[in-house]
């Protein structure tokens, strides 16, 4: 991708209320079908979008709206290259196949902001989650598949949350594996954390991913829309521990519905998480390695029915 396309993507990538699946369907359009830059969309006239791309009139204004702000984007983006980040547009080869393959079209974001060593994301990866406020059997779980992990040459990949997620983010580090930080806000706003992990992006081990605005600051709702992100990323999920109703919980259900495959550990009997009721609505048992143990009765039946996952299957992956 050209420097010089950086603002359009900006623009683009963030438009309120339109959603990826709306946004994606119309870079199909001007990249797939059409074979004009993002630049080159945004340099036609109102007419040509209502025409060649039937969009109405809110759609348009939001199109003028965001034309209108390219020229300050223009500023960021010098700023944001000069600093050393990267975008990567879904149009880009070097967009993650892991996050495009199970997001598809419907869920993959526009964007991806990244600094450090991009061929991380065509590695093979997992993900482990879990609670903020984890047992100390969570956390060595967690160590664990992190440390059997990288000496199979797998990513881990983190949401950088407190308890489990920093476990699975150090225990990779330690075991001198390789590791995304999914952020839960811009990655320009992760000054603290760039100068922590300096040494490991600098030797190509740590890859910051964020789909958020540059300067978006941390808050709670960019947090929950992070996880489909560390999901999607990932060719094998695994639960360390989940309460009921959490951010861990969501993100397994919502994985499930999507018909993902995801592992949790087996608790013991007087464990108090809801890891045995992600386990009966479909989950896969594992013990401390990850290893699947056997089912106890016919558990798929408990498991999300979402007709949306089926349709999904069958929907084109952005230019592959």
């Amino acid at each position: 991708m050209r420097n010089e396309e950086t603002p359009y993507w900006l623009a683009l990538a963030h438009l309120p209320r339109w959603g990826h699946l709306k946004i994606n369907n119309l870079i199909i359009k001007f990249f797939h079908e059409n074979k004009i830059s993002i630049d080159e969309f945004f340099q036609l006239s109102e007419s040509d979008w209502k025409n060649q791309y039937q969009l109405d009139e809110k759609q348009i204004s939001d199109l003028n709206q965001a034309k209108s702000e390219i020229a300050s984007n223009a500023f960021l983006a010098e700023s944001f290259i000069s600093q050393g980040f990267e975008i990567i547009p879904i149009t880009s080869p070097e967009y993650s196949k892991t996050l495009k393959n199970n997001l598809k079209t419907t869920y993959s974001p526009a964007v991806l902001y990244v600094k450090g060593n991009k061929k991380i994301l065509d590695e093979k990866s997992i993900a482990i989650v879990g609670s903020r406020n984890a047992s100390e059997t969570a956390l060595k779980f967690t160590d664990n598949i992190a440390k059997l992990a990288s000496v199979e040459y797998k990513v881990v990949v983190s949401g950088f949350a407190k308890g489990v997620d920093k476990q699975a983010l150090d225990s990779a580090i330690n075991y001198n594996g390789q590791s995304i930080i999914v952020l839960p806000q811009g990655i320009m706003t992760f000054g603290s954390g760039f100068n922590k992990y300096y040494k490991q992006i600098i030797e190509g081990n740590v890859l910051v991913l964020s789909t958020f605005f540059p300067k978006a600051p941390w808050n709670a709702g960019l947090a929950m829309a992070r996880n489909p992100i560390i999901y999607g990323l990932a060719d094998e999920i695994y639960v360390a521990e989940s309460a009921e109703n959490s951010g861990t919980w969501s993100g397994v259900i919502d994985g499930l519905r999507k018909d993902r495959k995801i592992y949790v550990r087996q608790p013991d009997t007087d464990e108090k998480n809801a890891n045995h009721l992600l386990i009966q609505k479909g989950a896969i048992a594992v013990d401390f390695n990850g290893t699947e143990l056997p089912r106890s009765g016919d558990q798929s039946n408990n498991a999300p029915n979402d007709s949306e996952s089926l349709k999904e299957t069958k929907q084109t992956i952005l230019f592959e």
